[in-house]
């Protein structure tokens, strides 16, 4: 299948001109090197194995200076798993997050399945399992962090985009193995990214977490309309739609069809998103006078 087509510093509806292969490979790597810099690999063991009995999950873990307790962020990808321009765009997330205030822990549920490479874009059935021990990958993240002496465990928020958006979607409304959320035993706030809204189940919710989810209007993979008119008789539920956003509008991938639906950034999409969920997390931090947070507000 094809990859997605990453570029950084792209036109909006401008192809540019292929390099030759192995330059491409080259400056990609070396921008993300740059930007996982301050980063360390991290494991553990995944609650749902899934594809074996037993599974190590992995993850970038990136941190502030100093030794908190810092608010957290658990980032997850979308179908298309780990690859280059996914990356990439979530390394740049982490190092704002972290120069705000914010530990990290970029998530990796496919590459210890070896479900990588987009193999769960391309089924129905794929999605649906992911969204199942997904569900369960985010709060296995959320316990690991919980066990880090330098996070606040009742500051951790979560972020998924696409397959990852679904997750959070149900980890909002409260599935998972885990208990629930609003409390120090849970996520502080759940950020979704064009989403499969069909993870609501029904048009009227009981949320169990606040919820912001950011939608694009040329979004002909999931469609926001399919988000529009969903209403919380529990926590908040905010949704904001793009008009001019396809899906993945905050990758830094040139406008295209990846298995026939558009797909590419969209800059104003990509930096307003950024900056409301930056918003949002500071908003529902636990200890709002504190230094971390007050980082994270200039």
């Amino acid at each position: 299948m094809n990859d997605l087509k990453h570029t950084s510093g792209l036109a909006e509806h401008a192809r540019p001109r292929r390099l030759p292969l192995w330059l491409g490979k080259l400056i990609l790597g070396v921008l993300l090197a740059h930007s996982a810099q301050a980063s360390e690999r991290v494991t553990f063991e995944a609650t749902q194995g899934h594809s074996a009995n037993k599974i190590s999950l992995r993850a970038e873990l990136s941190r502030p200076e100093g030794d908190g307790p810092f608010p957290a962020v658990v980032l997850m990808h979308g179908c298309g798993g780990w690859q280059p321009p996914v990356r990439y765009t979530m390394n740049r997330y982490a190092e704002h997050l972290v120069s705000k205030g914010f530990v990290v822990l970029n998530l990796d549920s496919f590459g210890p399945r070896n479900q990588g490479g987009g193999k769960v874009c391309e089924s129905f059935d794929r999605l649906a399992d992911a969204r199942d021990y997904r569900t369960y990958d985010a709060h296995d993240a959320l316990r690991y962090l919980q066990a880090q002496p330098f996070v606040d465990r009742g500051s951790v928020f979560l972020m998924g985009q696409s397959n990852g958006g679904s997750v959070a979607i149900k980890v909002a409304k409260g599935d998972g193995p885990h208990g629930q959320t609003g409390t120090t035993d849970g996520f502080r706030g759940v950020v979704a990214f064009y989403p499969w809204c069909g993870a609501f189940e029904r048009r009227s919710v009981q949320l169990k977490t606040p919820l912001l989810v950011f939608g694009g209007g040329q979004d002909d993979w999931v469609p926001a309309s399919e988000c529009e008119g969903v209403r919380s008789t529990g926590a908040d539920l905010q949704l904001i739609v793009y008009p001019e956003a396809a899906h993945s509008f905050d990758l830094d991938i040139v406008l295209q069809r990846y298995l026939g639906k558009l797909v590419g950034r969209n800059a104003q999409a990509a930096d307003d998103s950024r900056d409301r969920m930056l918003a949002f997390f500071v908003g529902l931090s636990r200890h709002p006078g504190s230094e971390d947070t007050r980082v994270a507000q200039k």
